[in-house]
């Protein structure tokens, strides 16, 4: 069982974070430990692992990294260890700030250090822009989804490379 259908919900990117809290306190409820107490070893076992899953699915569910990375996977689009080929474009322009910011490990120059930020900022904005419109097609496409989760995923795996950018900009300050 996915999380999506223990809290009934439709597999969404953006899903209605009201019924996802309303589930989990409804599952919580139904699945709290203590009101099982009398039951048998194998019943109250069987709880102890629906509420963990409870637990779990509200993690993922309410954190929209969690989900982007719970979704992809659930449909597929992702695998463990996964050597997924970036844009030959994207790759050159990341080669720049790559450069930039090893010039900046050899000489330091907070003016160059804001420019390249701003850099990665308008990227990651431009992502994300992307991604919101994505999603939303997604969510309410049901022909042509496969296609958008293929954009998705390439939108995922530029994201996390400038996540790493980013803690890299991070380690110099």
């Amino acid at each position: 069982m996915n999380y999506f259908e223990l809290y009934n919900l439709p597999v969404s990117f953006n899903p209605d974070q009201n019924l996802v809290k309303q589930q989990f306190y409804a599952l919580s409820k139904k699945y709290h430990p203590d009101f099982y107490i009398n039951e048998t070893e194998e019943k109250q076992q069987e709880v102890l692992e629906l509420s963990t899953l409870n637990n779990k699915a509200f993690q993922v569910l309410k954190d929209a990294n969690k989900r982007l990375q719970y979704v992809l996977d659930l449909e597929g689009q992702i695998t463990e260890g996964e050597n997924y080929a970036l844009p030959q474009d994207f790759l050159m322009e990341m080669m720049d700030v790559n450069e930039a910011l090893m010039d900046l490990q050899f000489e330091p120059d907070a003016t160059k250090s804001v420019q390249i930020k701003a850099q990665i900022e308008a990227f990651e904005n431009g992502l994300k822009t992307e991604f919101e419109k994505l999603s939303q097609q997604f969510d309410h496409e049901t022909a042509e989804r496969t296609g958008i989760l293929a954009q998705i995923k390439d939108n995922f795996y530029r994201s996390k490379y400038l996540w790493r950018i980013k803690e890299s900009l991070a380690k110099m300050s």
